[in-house]
């Protein structure tokens, strides 16, 4: 009996794997696509992880990863009792709440506000528009912002000029540099963003502004009853990786617009993980810092995560 029960388990395990790669080859086509996705994780993601261990070691590249003695806790501690880590941290945590609270919603109202146009090739138009800046390169970026920003030379201070106010080196001040990175990120990413919001509008069923029509609501109480609980879905999950990466605002995005003016508002522990890593060869002490900001981002996922199943039902996991 026991013979043939196992017989039996072993076909059925045979015709499972079968079918999946049958499946497999019938959607090849996809698959094929997301290899260098799934490459590139495996490269620059989950690799590296290897070595995450050099944080508690005194890593030296001649010695090598094996070679490097133990330290224990010690990059930990020092980077708790580093002078400039309290301020650069608490820099990381404002720019991060500040990007949820404001770029965020962003792409969300402007899909709302896309979804009400009527004239086709008007909305098409749009779009396009607000995509384009997501193909630029913060490199790029920061220069169109010196253009603008400019004392001399800057649409805005030379507006500035005919109101009667003296020129603001807006890139010079510690007071405008998170300003600066904030709305500088919305105006690349918030046409990208609006593209999946879009995309959750396209799936509601009409019958049900039809409905709503019908009872005597008017597009605002549509928007209101039907729209937005239709995409919460969309946004409770965007909402959930978002804070994945709460303290991973970008290196590029910060390195671009800092400057020794704006180290005291600007610097994020992207940016000091590069400075102290890469330029000073502090490897094990900056991989501690590396780590523990991933400890964070994890830490928030998972309590979002909790909070959000409790709230909507939705979650990642």
């Amino acid at each position: 009996m026991r013979a043939k029960l196992q017989q039996a388990d072993g076909i059925a395990y045979r015709s499972s794997t079968s079918s999946i790669w049958r499946y497999m080859w019938k959607y090849k086509a996809l698959y094929l696509i997301t290899l260098p996705g799934i490459v590139y994780y495996l490269i620059f993601k989950y690799i590296p992880l290897g070595a995450s261990f050099i944080a508690f070691k005194d890593y030296n590249i001649f010695k090598g990863v094996w070679g490097s003695p133990w330290v224990g806790l010690e990059h930990f501690e020092r980077m708790f009792r580093h002078a400039d880590f309290l301020r650069i941290f608490k820099n990381t945590v404002i720019i991060g709440g500040l990007d949820i609270l404001f770029a965020f919603p962003a792409p969300i109202i402007l899909a709302l506000l896309l979804n009400e146009v009527r004239i086709v090739m008007y909305k098409r138009i749009v779009q396009t528009v607000i995509y384009m800046p997501h193909f630029l390169s913060w490199v790029i970026i920061s220069g169109i912002a010196v253009g603008i920003l400019s004392p001399s030379t800057g649409v805005v201070n030379q507006f500035l000029g005919w109101l009667g106010i003296e020129p603001i080196y807006f890139l010079g001040e510690n007071s405008y540099i998170r300003t600066i990175l904030i709305t500088s990120g919305i105006w690349k990413e918030v046409g990208w963003g609006t593209i999946i919001y879009l995309a959750a509008l396209a799936g509601i069923n009409p019958d049900l502004y039809e409905a709503a029509e019908i009872d005597g609501a008017n597009r605002w109480k549509q928007t209101l009853a039907i729209t937005v609980p239709s995409i919460l879905p969309t946004i409770v999950i965007l909402f959930l990786l978002k804070i994945g990466d709460f303290l991973d605002f970008g290196f590029e995005r910060v390195w671009v617009f800092l400057n020794p003016l704006t180290y005291e508002n600007g610097e994020i522990l992207d940016t000091y993980i590069y400075r102290a890593g890469l330029l000073q060869q502090e490897y094990s002490f900056t991989t501690a810092v590396g780590m523990f900001k991933s400890i964070i981002g994890l830490t928030l996922l998972v309590l979002a995560n909790k909070l959000s199943r409790k709230a909507t039902g939705e979650s990642l996991f």
